[in-house]
């Protein structure tokens, strides 16, 4: 059986063999392994776009395909939490600091890239049933979401696991951030503006054909 690999599919993960080769080399030059947790935490962000193409081969909205949105929305913060793995960030010799800046750039457009490429998956599987109007109310909702678990996760150190290693303290958690939001001003001031981040780049990235085609 032959595989088909689409064109953005191998563009994503010369990306990604790039950011990766970076690393392996740094570990061997600097004989640390300072930065490691980049291919951990890009493994996760590849979750939600392998998650997107699988949901794409699906023809209709049964069970199976809310089961795989569930597990996509889950795992959706991962891709633009390595966004903020920018502040983990420092001079570290003997590694040149320009090299480690590439390091982090690189990563961080792999977040992005694969947390909207797969958000733009989603969308296109959806908009076969629903209206342009509830497409984009998801897409709202999506990147609200993500920006509360990017929260969550980096500053209250959650993860995607605990909604089934410890579902009680998470569900009790985020339930205290809604009843009483006026006591997490951080949390919710990050939330919005971080979602505002994501809208920002998302509609762009999304527009630049259109904007394109007009010249």
């Amino acid at each position: 059986m032959k595989i088909k690999i689409s064109g953005i599919s191998k563009m994503l993960f010369l990306s990604i063999a790039f950011s990766m080769s970076l690393l392996v080399v740094r570990f061997v030059y600097s004989h640390t392994f300072d930065y490691r947790f980049y291919g951990w935490n890009t493994f996760l962000a590849v979750i939600p776009y392998i998650t997107s193409i699988a949901l794409l081969k699906l023809r209709k909205i049964n069970a199976f395909a809310i089961f795989l949105i569930l597990i996509w929305l889950l795992f959706f913060p991962n891709a633009p939490y390595l966004i903020t793995d920018i502040l983990h960030y420092e001079e570290r010799p003997p590694v040149p600091f320009w090299y480690d800046i590439l390091l982090v750039i690189s990563a961080t457009w792999n977040g992005v890239m694969l947390g909207f490429v797969s958000l733009m998956n989603i969308e296109t599987f959806l908009s076969k049933f629903l209206k342009p109007f509830w497409i984009s109310i998801f897409e709202f909702l999506s990147l609200f979401l993500c920006s509360y678990g990017v929260f969550i996760g980096r500053f209250l150190r959650f993860n995607s696991w605990d909604i089934v290693t410890d579902p009680a303290y998470l569900a009790y958690t985020s339930a205290h951030h809604i009843l009483l939001p006026q006591r997490y001003p951080k949390l919710w001031m990050f939330t919005f503006l971080f979602a505002v981040l994501l809208f920002l780049f998302y509609f762009t990235l999304k527009n630049l054909p259109k904007l394109a085609e007009r010249k």
